[in-house]
């Protein structure tokens, strides 16, 4: 018997709650419960999505913008250490102080973005990258001062262990830079998309959420006769202009954000690359002495690429459009004269910093290059900078907008609700 009145006492209240349910005040009550709560979590889950996009704004600007160019450093520097390391050894002899200090430069810059790369490795690939780097980088600058040693010394062997350095930072070195570059510029891509992309989430809640003071209002018109419920229509306004200040801020990040202005960075730094790349073999075919068929080959294939790029990106009358061709014109002589076996005038084509050397000549298009790549970069941050200034107050805008529809429901309802109370 006593068992039973528990079950009794549950199913009276249960009946009870169904009968209040269909009455005026439970119909009321109800549907101020919920828009409460709707409006609620509608107010969180917008706060969140637009705090996400701060979040990756404040990280793209501090962290992946910067790791991305540090890794375009990287390859850069890698790959131009290696052509002055070429050009050291073409000079023959004890080599000039400014092709000296080219090296030095170009791995002190690889040092310095090594070290920054290094600072915000976060995941294990990317440390495993760095770490081979770091780890083959001594090994490398061994070989070279190996050959610099014996060629000072009229040694043959001197041109095997610049090969064998070469062999080493273009098999390995490079091919980690590049793949380290890559992933970078990857996760700069993710958090400019992140950024300017719609909030799904927050969205589908405030559509449901309008929805809702929609079907809500008519169930209160049919049980209060009311044409229209002040809180409940103010509920919807305040959920309206939430909804608007989302949209907005996505629209205006997307506009702040140039997507061209990444992909001409990408352009540009890889224009760079295929340059030091060229520049190397043009080298390397003098230290080999042999045919230069196959490395003409590849010499071509750089070049053609890099004739595309510029001509892309910032065309072919560009002052890096100019020095390219001039450049090409001294390769041309170059091997001219060691086709005419002139080998020291292709040496001193190569290697003459002069205006008519091909060493100026390709000095002058990598300044211009570089003088380009950090304006588009700054154009890059600038961009993310703009969305972010969009996207400023919206995570705590919408939530204050959202609390008070959630209040307002409660302020509309409830004198309704007194009346049958």
């Amino acid at each position: 018997m006593r068992s039973r009145l528990p079950t009794t006492a549950l199913r009276n209240a249960a009946e009870w709650t169904r009968r209040f349910a269909r009455t005026a005040p439970g119909v009321m009550g109800a549907v101020g419960a919920a828009l409460v709560l709707l409006a609620l979590i509608a107010g969180l889950v917008t706060a969140n999505q637009q705090g996400g996009k701060i979040t990756r704004h404040d990280t793209a600007l501090a962290h992946t913008e910067p790791l991305a160019n540090a890794a375009q450093r990287l390859y850069v520097a890698l790959s131009s250490a290696d052509a002055a390391a070429s050009t050291a050894f073409l000079s023959g002899g004890i080599e000039s102080p400014q092709v000296r200090t080219r090296y030095e430069n170009a791995l002190s810059d690889a040092a310095a973005a090594l070290a920054e790369a290094t600072t915000g490795a976060s995941d294990a690939r990317t440390r495993d990258i760095l770490a081979k780097i770091s780890a083959e980088l001594p090994t490398y600058t061994g070989y070279v001062e190996a050959a610099r040693a014996n060629n000072r010394q009229g040694l043959p062997v001197g041109s095997a262990y610049l090969r064998q350095a070469s062999a080493l930072m273009q098999g390995s070195l490079l091919t980690n830079a590049s793949d380290l570059e890559q992933t970078r510029l990857r996760q700069l891509h993710d958090d400019q998309d992140a950024i300017t992309r719609l909030p799904l989430w927050s969205t589908a809640a405030l559509l449901i959420l309008l929805a809702a003071c929609g079907y809500g209002s008519w169930l209160l018109l049919r049980r209060t006769n009311r044409l229209v419920n002040a809180g409940v229509a103010a509920a919807a306004g305040l959920a309206a202009l939430a909804l608007l200040w989302v949209v907005g801020t996505t629209v205006a990040a997307a506009a702040a954000i140039d997507t061209g202005a990444t992909a001409r960075f990408e352009s540009l730094a890889q224009a760079r690359i295929l340059a030091q790349q060229a520049r190397t073999e043009e080298t390397l075919q003098l230290i080999t002495r042999g045919d230069m068929g196959a490395s003409e080959q590849r010499f071509t294939a750089s070049s053609d690429q890099l004739r595309a790029t510029l001509s892309s990106t910032v065309g072919v009358n560009s002052e890096a459009g100019q020095a390219f061709s001039r450049w090409q014109d001294g390769h041309h002589r170059e091997v001219a004269a060691y086709l005419a076996n002139n080998y020291r005038g292709a040496v001193d084509q190569a290697i003459d910093a002069t205006v008519a050397g091909s060493a100026a000549e390709f000095d002058a298009m990598d300044a211009a290059l570089k003088t380009e790549l950090e304006r588009t970069r700054a154009q890059v941050r600038d961009d993310v900078n703009t969305a972010g200034n969009a996207l400023t107050l919206s995570s705590a805008g919408t939530l204050v907008l959202l609390l008070a529809a959630a209040g307002a429901v409660g302020a509309g309802v409830w004198p309704r609700l007194k009346e049958f109370l």
